[in-house]
């Protein structure tokens, strides 16, 4: 898909507020309402915009402490990387599973309510997982909302 410097803008847009209207966009970026509409259609029809998302304040919600977990699986194990991915995605603490290349197989995203919380999530739930390995554990300190990859 070609994008012009209208389309690059539109995604800016819409990355800043994902639930503007398309006459808010077009009034914005000075377009009249259905030619923003039929921009906006055709960027979804591509897949350059997939879906919308609601982003919840975790600490708001009474989830105070996020960690990053590095999974390394047992070499010697026999749980495929599917079977993994499986597992610990059923488990409501651990918000993102990503497989990565470097020391770790994985990176988790692990929300709980305080330290205490967390300790129990990951001795009974994810170090009972088949396979795992070793584990290193980073504690979020702060977090900062940056931009996606257009900019802002």
């Amino acid at each position: 898909m070609t994008l012009d410097e209208l389309d690059w803008e539109i995604l800016r847009a819409l990355q800043a507020d994902g639930r503007q209207s398309a006459g808010a966009v077009g009034r914005r970026l000075g377009l009249s309402q259905p030619a923003a509409w039929r921009r906006i259609k055709r960027l979804r029809e591509a897949g350059a915009i997939s879906g919308q998302r609601l982003r919840l304040d975790a600490e708001r919600l009474g989830f105070g402490v996020t960690v990053f977990l590095g999974v390394k699986l047992a070499t010697k194990g026999r749980i495929s990387l599917e079977d993994f991915e499986r597992a610990v995605s059923a488990i409501p603490e651990v918000q993102t599973v990503e497989h990565v290349l470097g020391l770790y197989d994985y990176r988790l995203r692990v929300t709980a309510r305080d330290l205490a919380d967390f300790e129990r999530v990951l001795r009974r739930r994810i170090m009972a997982l088949p396979g795992v390995g070793n584990v290193e554990a980073n504690v979020l300190l702060t977090e900062e909302r940056r931009p996606g990859p257009i900019g802002g």
